[in-house]
């Protein structure tokens, strides 16, 4: 990503999150659940670039895998730590909503559990990755494309089975005093996501870049020893 480019996006992500909470404080407040319902605006995009970021990490995993490109792997990287990251937002609004709406902080739902075991699967993807050993790249890249493929079984876990998580269609039957502050949430986080992402990708090829003059040095030692 050009940088003129990045700069725009962080400020766009910047304005966009400052000025969120006004939009969401003016909205209608929902005839159920009252005041707390607007944790909604918060979660729902958490999730949302919480799928996208499982999706990168996956993408960059198979490409990796493929070709072995290193490219690939860094993307991968990224992607799996935008994961954990933003699926701790997810975890930690959704009880605080549940709280309210079930009186309990947690159940084991079938969405609530699957999105749980998405968290758990990139965040052992960044351990796998750091501990693994030789095989650490592969071994996560596999991780990355197996939890992947948990997001579609999230996405349609409220319509398979019996679940006391709002359907998937809360989002197209939004009112529309509603609809606008949270598609304007949704822009923010994508913005979000889109900076964090580069300047992650950035740390990772320095330090690539970093390991190449290490062994450049080192080449060059043993070649005048």
């Amino acid at each position: 990503m050009k940088r003129p480019l990045l700069i725009l996006f962080a400020v766009l992500a910047a304005a966009g999150l400052g000025y969120a909470p006004q939009l969401i404080f003016g909205a209608p407040i929902e005839s159920t659940m009252g005041f707390v319902q607007k944790i909604f605006y918060f979660h729902v995009p958490s999730a949302f670039m919480t799928f996208l970021g499982a999706f990168v990490s996956a993408g960059g995993a198979i490409w990796y895998l493929v070709n072995g490109s290193p490219r690939g792997d860094r993307l991968a990287v990224a992607g799996a730590e935008l994961t954990v990251l933003f699926g701790i937002c997810v975890l930690v609004t959704g009880p605080l909503w549940a709280r309210k709406a079930w009186g309990t902080y947690w159940r084991w739902d079938v969405r609530l559990t699957t999105s749980l075991l998405l968290w758990m699967i990139f965040l052992a993807y960044l351990f796998a990755r750091r501990y693994g050993g030789a095989g650490a790249k592969r071994l996560s890249a596999g991780l990355a494309v197996f939890g992947a493929a948990d997001v579609p079984l999230i996405y349609i876990s409220v319509s398979v089975w019996r679940s006391i998580h709002p359907k998937t269609s809360v989002v197209s039957t939004l009112g529309p005093g509603m609809r606008g502050p949270f598609w304007f949430c949704v822009a923010s986080f994508l913005f979000l996501f889109l900076v964090l992402l580069e300047l992650r990708l950035a740390l990772e090829r320095s330090r690539a870049r970093l390991d190449e003059l290490h062994l450049a040095v080192e080449d060059h030692l043993d070649a005048n020893s």
